[in-house]
This record gives C-alpha cells, structure tokens and sequence, in this order.
C-alpha cells in the first residue's frame, strides 16, 4: 500500500490548513497570574512531576569481533566455469532460528525507580482507547527445507552470475523452465532496463558451460524462460516459453506501470506456478520462480500458502530485492512533480525483517521516516525463499529515492556481527506462540503495539509548518500540547511495563530480543526528555511571539537539536523540574543508548542508538518557507509506488 505524504521540509511534513483546529479544551489552560488571558493557551496549568526515572546502565563483557563477509563482487564478463554449490550450501551458516541461542552478556542493570506521573492538566487519558495487542496473523505452519536467507551482492550483474550458476546447478539434474516476475512499481523501471541489458551474460554463459559440460546437451533447450510482471494483478509478456534473449528483452519492454500501488507478491508467486506447472510436468522440466521487487508486497498474509503451493510443484523461489527498514513496515520514495517541482514522499512496503515489527514504531514525536537497514530482507521474501530452496539475494542499499535518516548510511553489516541477531524466520504462527510463551518478549510487543502511530494517530505530533499568525499557532499548539501531554504519560505506562521485566534479561537467551529491549528502554526515556523539551518550547515561543528575520520565511518548524532549551523561572515554578534536573534526565538516557551501541556493535541497534543521540532530545522552533503551490497539488497525478 502507498500514503501520500505531499510536502517540502522533509519526514513528516504536515500542513498547517490541515490540522485540527481544537478549541473546546481552552478551559484546560487557565490564566497564569503573570501572563495575558489572551496568552495562556499553552501555559502548564499545574506542576510537573519531577522526571526521576533514573536507570544505570551497566554493560561489561564485549564480544570478540571479526572479519566475515559474504558478498558477490560485481562481474560482467562471461564465464565457462561454474561454480555448482547449493543455496544453503554456499551459505554464511547463520542460524535461521531467530537468535535463540548465544552467549549471554553481562547483566542489564536497571535500578529500581519512580515514573514521571501524569501532568496535572485536564486530558482525559482514561477515555482513550489503545491499540489492540492481540493483532496476530492466522498462518499456517510449513516444514522447512534448505534455502538461502540472504546473499549479498554488489548489483544485478552480480546477482544474474549467481542466478547462473544455480540454473547450471538445476540443469545438470534436468531441463529447467524459468518464470521471471517483475514488481510493476515505477521504482523499478530502472531496474528493469538494468537487468533486461544484462540478460545475455546468463545465456552466454549457459552456452558456454554447455559446450564444456558433459551433462549438458547442446542441442537441447535446456532453458527456457516466460516473463511476467505484476501489481494488483499479473500480466503475461512472453506468449510462450522462450529461449530466444531478444525476445526475453522485448518482453521486459513490454512491462507497463501498475498505477494501482498494490503489490500482490505472493499471489503472484502462487500464480505463476498454477500456470506452468503443466508445462512443467509435460516437458519434464524443473520450475524456477525468480522475483525482482524492491518492496516487501500487500499480501504477507499469504506466505504459508504460498510456500505450500511452491513445495508441492517443488519450485524454488529466488528473490532479487533489497534490505528492509530495521524493525519497521514502511519507508517513504522522494518524488518531485514536474508541474510545479514540489517534493512529495510516498510510503512504501519495506519491511520488517521479522513476522510482527520488534521495534518501536514511534520515534518521540510522530511514526517513523527512517530507513536503517536490518541488514536482511523482508520477512515474507525470506521465508519463501528460504523454505522452497531459493536464495534472497540482497542488492546495494544505495537507492537516490529513499528519504529520510539512513538514507545515506551504508546499509551492510558484517554477517559474523549479525548471526547472534538473526531474525526468526518461522511461520508468524509459530513466532506468536512462541513470543507469547515468553513474559520477556511479549513485553516488549505490548510496548510496540501500545505506542504504535499507524493505529492511534494521537501519537503523530506536529512538527512542521506552525503558521506564523499568532491565532493560528494558537490552535495548532494546543492541539499538539495536549497530544504531548498524552504521549509523556504513555511512555510512562510503557516504561513501567519494560521495568517490570527487567529482571528477566539477563536470562533472555535470544541476543536479538535483548538489544530490543536495551535500544527501547533508552528510548523510552529520550523520547520522555524528547517531549518535556516540546512542552517547553511550545510555551516560549507562545509567551514570546517571535517574527521570523526573514521576510521570505512564512511558517514555522520545530527542529531536534542537542542544545537543551533552559525552563524559564515560571516553568520551573509550574513543573517543579529545574535545568540540572533536565540535564540528568538527559544525560541518562544519553548513557543508556551509548551502552547500546557499546553492547551490540556493528548492529542496526547500534546504529539506530547512534542516531538518536546524534539528533539530540531538544527541540527548538525554527523560520522556514513552505511554498503555497502545495494547496494546489490536487491536479498533480501523485505516482503510486
């Protein structure tokens, strides 16, 4: 599924004409003795707690690093040799089994400790329905067999080199009918064009090893290839079964754009095997699904069937994608309009890396706009491919498209690093039995579902476009104010829920479910400051009205900055927090997430750690232009991903 997101400054936008304009509430901010009625909109009506959740990190033993590399090295010269090893064979020999073995690590210790309690302002927290934690997927189970969770390559030509030496593989036993499924997006449009001029390396190198190769007859057809694309449905480009490259290329030019934004990956797995089976079984032919996709699909829920339908023909499904977003279902294509050259961001599929996300969803202020790598695919993909004996093969993460923070990391991580934080790639079945069997994790996915944006829209704050009129930044700051109130007492709720476990981490046996709760537990904490720092500034820049320098500039957004924003002395006299307070406060979730990237090095936790405290937990407003065109990209044709 695709979400328009229509704006000009970055993750998150939002427009000011859109917000909800809230005013039945104005009661709940009363007039403060030394401010103007007409001033007290925002003002904290009554003290603050004291933030006193003090946790102490303490993280000792280090694991001893390594070098191990798995990765296919770009190649676009022929060859007359290949290299017959088998998906799983050829393998780092990660564990599939989702880290649940490992050392353990030394003891997260964790203090006991109050919470910061629920602001003394009239919002109605009781009244406000959570998010259900009972969301399981019904999947059925399949017995596994031997595949490739993720091989990585430097590109198409590498990934077609490999794709040869395993159809070379295939043919040796029989004569081999390949089905190639194209994802339809207009993000793959290049891909298309990349892989269609490289498909004559993977019949020039057939010919070859068929002239070398005493099992393979020459004068046999020993390959022929149907190419399909598909969207919400799928489209057949070949008439028939073909051996012939020219007309393989011309097949692929055929592929058109599918403007619906659906992707129906395994449907049109389960499609493509109904159609040639037949001609499979006739000809006696081995049948090889190869899918070239850069998004985790519409349809996950249909993985179990898929995988049965492809065991039973006993066709291999080989997946040529791209990493998915750490711990998160969503990542979001820059796009610019050619009519008025606006830039717009429209969501994408792209993962998790696991059967239900493991991480938060909410980054502090609104849900996510990152795109860290897991540094494996999408669960779906994965698992299909590893349960039917194919291979994901994993492309360069350096896609232009992508937007927002990791952008432009390198999205690779070192397998040996990696192989204790494997995602477990059994049914979503079986992971929802098994995770609910252990208090520890199950947890942990109350927090992620509780604080979950995607299903309570209270949880996404207005970062961007405040006006610059005072009436409207009025609103649209109450609005946001009473959300932060809300949030900072949900945190509290969850940061309890995590505590009330701790003691259980040190006997976590899966290395993955404890970086979990480690990077959780400091950002429950940085997100706390996080909002307290939102509060604050919200009330300033109401009490102080600031213009902005330049004339040009015609709104407003808040920026995160390191620099903590000082309480004036009636915010301290009305939350009874003062600067030093603050700064613990700060420094403490500092310290938990810098343990973190100390405990868990060279992994996607490490790296999302790394990032929150490079993006500080302060806030400041800052003058920014938004151009007015955006109230007219009604008559833009927005592309669908």
């Amino acid at each position: 599924m695709t979400e328009l997101v229509p704006e000009t400054t970055g993750p998150f936008p939002t427009r000011a004409s859109n917000r909800s304009m809230v005013s039945g509430l104005v009661v709940s901010f009363v007039v403060h003795a030394l401010l103007l009625a007409g001033l007290s909109l925002i003002v904290f009506k009554a003290p603050l707690a004291q933030l006193q959740m003090i946790v102490d990190s303490v993280l000792t033993d280090e694991r001893a690093q390594e070098e191990f590399h798995n990765e296919v090295e770009q190649s676009t010269i022929a060859v007359d040799t290949i290299n017959d090893v088998a998906g799983d064979i050829a393998s780092s020999g990660i564990s599939t089994g989702g880290g649940a073995g490992g050392p353990a690590i030394a003891q997260y210790k964790l203090d006991e400790a109050g919470s910061l309690q629920v602001p003394t302002v009239k919002v109605n927290i009781s009244n406000i329905n959570l998010p259900g934690l009972n969301m399981i997927s019904q999947d059925l189970g399949a017995s596994q067999v031997t595949g490739d969770i993720g091989r990585v390559v430097e590109g198409y030509g590498a990934a077609l080199g490999q794709m040869t030496q395993e159809l070379v593989r295939l043919m040796r036993e029989q004569k081999v009918l390949v089905v190639w499924l194209f994802d339809e997006s207009e993000s793959m449009k290049d891909d298309q064009k990349e892989i269609r001029e490289r498909f004559y390396k993977v019949y020039e190198e057939l010919g070859l090893v068929q002239k070398s190769d005493s099992r393979l007859k020459v004068s046999d057809e020993m390959l022929l290839t149907s190419v399909l694309s598909f969207g919400e449905k799928v489209n057949e480009h070949t008439p028939k079964p073909t051996s012939n490259v020219e007309e393989i290329k011309k097949a692929i030019d055929k592929i058109r754009i599918d403007e619906s934004g659906i992707e129906n990956t395994c449907s049109a797995i389960q499609a493509a095997v109904t159609k040639y089976r037949d001609t499979a079984r006739s000809q006696r032919r081995k049948l090889v699904i190869i899918v070239v996709t850069d998004e985790s699909g519409d349809d996950g829920k249909n993985v179990e069937e898929t995988i049965d339908v492809c065991k039973r023909m006993k066709a291999p499904v080989y997946v040529l994608g791209h990493y998915s977003v750490f711990g998160y279902p969503y990542a979001h294509v820059h796009w610019v309009d050619p009519k008025y050259g606006l830039h717009h961001w429209i969501r994408i599929n792209r993962g998790p890396e696991t059967p239900e996300p493991e991480c938060l969803q909410f980054d502090g202020l609104h849900h996510r706009w990152d795109v860290f790598s897991s540094g494996f695919g999408p669960y779906e993909q994965v698992r299909i491919a590893k349960q039917t004996g194919g291979i994901f093969f994993m492309l360069p993460g350096n896609e232009e498209n992508l937007s927002g923070a990791g952008t432009n990391e390198k999205r690779k991580f070192d397998l040996l690093d990696m192989r204790e934080y494997t995602p477990d790639l059994t049914s979503r079945q079986a992971y929802i039995k098994d995770r609910m069997e252990h208090k520890f994790r199950e947890a942990q996915w109350q927090v992620v579902a509780a604080l979950n944006p995607h299903t309570d829209d209270k949880l996404n704050m207005q970062q961007h476009h405040y006006s610059v009129d005072p009436a409207t930044f009025d609103r649209q700051g109450e609005e946001t104010f009473k959300r932060a109130l809300r949030a900072m007492s949900m945190l509290n709720d969850q940061a309890r829920v995590l505590d009330s476990v701790k003691r259980m981490r040190d006997k976590e046996t899966s290395q993955r479910w404890r970086a979990n709760y480690d990077l959780m537990h400091g950002q429950l904490l940085a997100f706390r400051v996080r909002l307290f720092q939102l509060l604050l500034s919200l009330d300033q820049h109401r009490k102080q009205r600031p213009v902005p320098k330049n004339p040009m500039n015609n709104c407003w957004d808040i920026h995160r900055v390191k620099e903590l924003l000082e309480p004036d002395k009636e915010q301290i006299r009305q939350t009874k927090v003062d600067f030093d307070e603050l700064k613990k406060q700060n420094e403490t979730a500092k310290k938990e997430l810098q343990a973190v990237i100390e405990n868990h090095p060279q992994t996607p936790w490490a790296r999302r750690a790394q990032w929150e405290l490079d993006s500080g937990f302060a806030m400041k407003f800052v003058e920014v232009y938004r151009n007015p065109n955006y109230d007219k990209i009604n008559d833009i044709k927005i592309p669908k991903q």
